[in-house]
């Protein structure tokens, strides 16, 4: 039995091990590629400004929009897995919080179709991150660059 393609968890996940099984005896792979997101402790620039980040989601809903954008990036790019962990609940600077992971026989099919996925994550999943900063918490936005990144894929945010 194959892992599932999106995972939504407070626990952390092994990189090595997710990119394994993602593999899972696919002689097809020749190219793997994966970004794995960090809680920062700044905004703007300035160090030591978030203290901790609260990630929450819509349970369902959320694992179908990301299962959605997964077929589109297998219909746009030849690849042959991808898998999305996404952490929620209160995470602390350097914790791990998102793993977007793709498989295909070259790399730059990897490269766009993880690029993609992770652009549609920071504008379109249904997440909401709430920051805790010395003026007290704060719910975060969508940036105008991460709409922009989106925008090269010929989709339009949701935000704006």
């Amino acid at each position: 039995m194959s892992a599932p393609r999106v995972v939504i968890q407070t626990a952390d996940f092994d990189l090595s091990s997710e990119i394994k099984a993602l593999r899972a005896n696919d002689p097809r792979v020749g190219a793997v590629c994966s970004f794995v997101g960090t809680v920062r402790d700044r905004t703007a620039g300035t160090p030591g400004s978030i203290s901790s980040m609260e990630l929450e989601h819509y349970p369902g809903m959320t694992e179908k929009a990301i299962e959605a954008m997964i077929d589109e990036a297998h219909k746009r790019f030849d690849i042959w897995g991808a898998r999305v962990i996404h952490r929620i609940g209160l995470l602390q600077p350097l914790d791990q919080i998102v793993l977007v992971a793709v498989t295909s026989a070259h790399r730059g099919e990897s490269f766009q179709a993880c690029e993609f996925l992770m652009d549609y994550l920071k504008t379109q999943a249904p997440f909401w991150k709430k920051e805790q900063t010395p003026e007290g918490a704060r719910w975060v936005d969508a940036r105008v660059t991460d709409d922009a990144a989106l925008a090269k894929w010929g989709i339009e945010s949701r935000n704006g």
